[in-house]
């Protein structure tokens, strides 16, 4: 079937369905599993009704008809890696069933072999046909002359056929991570099928997938000196692994790495031929219309990239790509922006702007339907309303019914827009483009992998609720070290409910099993919780806030909360070393780099920050303290050093080196990046025991907090864990939900300040909004205007809170506060007792 009409059927039938309902149809609006049933496909002793799969002179062959999608044929190729290295033993890929056991893969509709299964009614495949992405994993007896047992599987399309091998190998107990975090299957001596049919499908989200960006600092540099020399860039040998990784996460849309440090991914049609063996949906980031390279490809006069002077120019550029990629599966973006990741150039006025960009959308959609498929409406397209052009769309923006429209984040995890009613129900329907990394102001976050995954599921099951359905992007940088909130965003993406309603702890536990063993689940779940929570008070590229020009600035941080800060760091590290020596040595490498690393670097980088903070502070006059401080700032960078270079050295023999850069890198882009420290030298250092000392010896964090999960009254307001400071926050859907919460003030003069998590509420924009009411008096409203790229923005990402002082300093005594929210999608976090003097430093801040 053509690829436009692939994408046709699939907007005419749901994506979401309950497991139960396979057969297209208006799509669903309830909340849908996209799950197997839970029994587990294989066992390692026999079972009732099952047969053995691979054990002692058992090897099955894995049978892939020819004619089938070349996709099918490697996920088959890899199965049978996959199945050597769990089991030792060597599966053949062959186009005739032979042997006792086999493993039957293909497609229905495209696999002769297949089709004679289910011609001979040996499978239930109805409600397989037309659906999108599905399939199903089957025991069948004599499914074929000399074949007594085969585990069938059988994909809806090329995509949910291999989905369905990679299904098995995960279910051997292979992780998707297997190749790109080093996460060694355990061995298994036998595999034992269980009897019976385990449906899966279809996702909940119909295009999942990821941009890498932001490359030159980790995947650039690793293809080109470590994993691909002979090549020098990153090319179809790289290529071949991202689109592996993202068929075995179920993902199946790639907007490719697009710096000019790379070569542009059309540049070579080995890439996008690639793409079509292995069925991954190429599109491009908002800044790339029609699949655009513009930073590697636009050849001719920057400033000729201008539809408002010279159409002809840029439309013949735009139709170049539509000719030599028309019979690739793509997801073209629409619309234009400047040739780098800038605003459209041109017209001045909003008007102007808004009627420059209906022609633009309009004379590229004549040259889809010129080159690609007549009928336009049939192809896959995207319009991303990014930054400015967000203003834009709001001022009126014709986008057509059948384009979707992908709801950007503010490029720090918080939905800038949701999709209402009447653009939901469009045709084109909604989708949401997110970012796990960023390059940008204020300030970059690209060195670790810090968005806690308690706000990623608290964005996108929102936006999935609210018709965010078509297409999920999530950004993330140069892949390592973003493995987890990468599994993550596109586990929800294929199962919106697999995390609904659970908890950042649960999910972590879950993909710490699955990906290193249950033995230390537990452990692990609480080491990267925690992780996730500090980072997110303050992301280590974040610790120097703002820079403004070549000045340096102190933090907001008392000494008793960095004294706090850096106890937590170092409890946290010192059971990460402990637990540590309780992993398996076949898993040590992948520990160290999902694990070990980001904590141990994260909590480094504090050291070396506020250390020599310090050092700062009190070298004029306390010269012992400060030397002391001035030495764990530089033993903590020497941490830095030694881990970065284990990392790239001694990590799965060196397969890593170049790929993880120590932050900051370079000088490129600096005023988005975080600047070296200056350290001071050895002569003016001590040893750091005084000041480690005083770190540990330090037991109060400063002004009293009440968390909002101490809130013991509330009408409309949920909690959330994992996010915000303490436990979680306190989150009203709706306006007029109250929480009332009783705190003791003990010293004189202290102020209330409430901070809130900087998400947006729903709607267009808006502004956060409370009415706050002390011990029964008339309430004081408490609004955060949401102006992205604003001051208040800018603070409000970088310390992943807004604050505000309610009324007049209270008396000692007991006060009861109430607050309620004046808008949906209110987040408070906390409640704290501030003296004068903090409340200063915060509002210079």
């Amino acid at each position: 079937m053509h690829v436009a009409a692939v994408f046709a059927l699939a907007l005419a039938s749901s994506a979401v369905p309950a497991r139960e309902v396979w057969a297209a149809g208006a799509p669903s609006r309830a909340p849908s599993r996209a799950i197997a049933e839970t029994a587990p496909i294989f066992a390692d002793a026999p079972v009732r009704g099952g047969f053995q799969l691979v054990g002692a002179g058992v090897v099955p062959t894995l049978v892939v008809d020819p004619v089938d999608a070349a996709v099918v044929r490697h996920a088959a190729q890899d199965l049978s890696d996959d199945i050597q290295t769990v089991t030792g033993q060597r599966s053949a890929v062959v186009a005739t069933p032979a042997g006792k056991t086999a493993i039957f893969i293909g497609t229905l509709g495209q696999s002769p072999l297949i089709d004679q299964l289910v011609a001979a009614k040996r499978l239930d495949v109805s409600k397989l046909k037309g659906a999108w992405e599905s399939f199903i994993i089957a025991s069948v007896d004599r499914p074929a002359p000399g074949v007594d047992k085969a585990l069938v599987v059988i994909g809806s399309d090329r995509r949910g056929a291999a989905f369905g091998v990679y299904e098995v190998a995960q279910a051997m107990g292979v992780s998707p991570w297997a190749w790109w975090a080093d996460v060694t299957p355990q061995r298994r001596e036998a595999l034992f099928v269980r009897a019976g049919v385990h449906r899966f499908g279809p996702p909940s989200v119909r295009y999942r997938g990821i941009f890498v960006n932001d490359e030159d600092w980790g995947l650039y540099p690793w293809a080109v000196k470590t994993f691909d020399p002979e090549r020098g860039d990153i090319g179809p040998k790289t290529y071949r692994k991202i689109f592996t990784l993202l068929l075995r996460l179920k993902a199946n849309t790639l907007w490719p790495a697009m710096h000019h440090t790379t070569a542009p991914f059309n540049s070579d049609p080995a890439n996008a031929k690639l793409a079509e063996e292995y069925a991954i949906v190429m599109g491009s980031s908002h800044a790339e219309a029609m699949l655009r390279n513009n930073v590697g490809e636009w050849k001719d006069d920057p400033a000729r990239f201008n539809y408002a002077t010279n159409p002809e120019g840029v439309k013949a550029y735009w139709e170049e790509r539509a000719k030599t990629n028309a019979g690739f599966e793509s997801l073209w973006t629409v619309g234009m922006r400047g040739i780098h990741d800038t605003g459209m150039v041109g017209p001045k006025t909003t008007e102007e702007k808004v009627a420059l960009l209906d022609k633009i959308i309009a004379d590229q959609r004549e040259i889809l339907a010129k080159n690609v498929n007549a009928d336009v409406a049939k192809i896959p397209q995207i319009f991303v309303p990014y930054k400015e052009v967000l203003g834009i769309y709001r001022a009126g923006v014709k986008v057509p019914d059948d384009v979707t429209i992908v709801w950007p984040d503010d490029n720090f995890g918080y939905i800038r827009q949701f999709a209402s009613a009447e653009e939901a129900a469009r045709k084109g329907g909604a989708g949401v483009y997110y970012h796990l990394s960023y390059l940008g102001y204020p300030l970059s976050y690209m060195w670790l992998s810090t968005t806690p995954p308690a706000l990623v599921q608290e964005e996108m099951i929102h936006a999935w609720d609210k018709g965010a359905r078509n297409v999920w992007i999530a950004n993330v940088g140069d892949i390592k070290p973003a493995e987890i909130g990468t599994g993550h965003f596109l586990e929800m993406a294929w199962d919106i409910d697999r995390w609904r309603g659970k908890s950042q702890k649960q999910f972590l536990s879950d993909w710490t099993a699955r990906n290193l063993g249950p033995a230390l689940a537990t452990k692990t779940a609480d080491l990267l919780d925690r992780y996730y929570r500090l980072n997110f008070e303050r992301r280590p590229e974040h610790l120097e806030w703002p820079p403004v020009a070549e000045n340096r600035h102190l933090s907001s941080y008392t000494p008793k909360e960095v004294s706090a800060r850096l106890r937590a760091f170092r409890t946290l590290v010192a059971e990460t070393k402990a637990t540590s020596q309780q992993v398996p040595p076949t898993l040590q490498d992948a520990w160290f780099e999902l694990v070990e690393f980001p904590i141990r670097i994260s909590a480094a980088a504090n050291m070396r920050f506020f250390a020599a903070e310090r050092y700062n502070a009190l070298i004029d006059g306390q010269q012992a303290m400060a030397r002391s401080a001035g030495g764990a700032a530089v033993e903590a960078q020497a941490e830095i050093t030694a881990l970065t270079d284990r990392f790239h050295n001694q990590i799965a023999g060196g397969k890593w080196r170049w790929f993880m850069p120590e932050e900051p890198a370079d000088s490129q882009w600096r005023i988005y990046r975080a600047r070296p420290i200056p350290l001071p030298g050895a002569a003016l250092t001590a040893d750091p025991a005084a000041f480690l000392a005083e770190v540990d010896g330090t037991l109060s964090a400063g002004s009293p907090v009440f968390e909002a999960e101490a809130f013991k009254a509330n009408r409309g307001w949920r909690f959330v864990e994992g996010v915000g400071r303490g436990d979680g926050v306190m989150i009203a859907d709706a306006a007029g939900a109250d929480l009332t919460l009783e705190v003791e003030v003990k010293t004189e003069g202290r102020s209330l300040r409430i901070g809130v998590l900087p998400i947006f509420p729903d709607g267009q924009g808006g502004e956060i909004a409370l009415d706050v009411s002390i011990n029964g008096q008339a309430p004081q409203r408490v609004s955060w205007p949401r102006a992205v790229g604003s001051p208040a923005w800018a603070q409000g990402v970088l310390d992943n809170q807004l604050t505000a002082t309610v009324g007049a300093p209270l008396p000692p005594g007991k006060h009861v506060v109430r607050v309620t929210s004046r808008a949906g999608r209110v987040a408070v976090d906390q409640l704290r007792l501030v003296a004068p003097e903090v409340i200063a430093v915060h509002e210079n801040h």
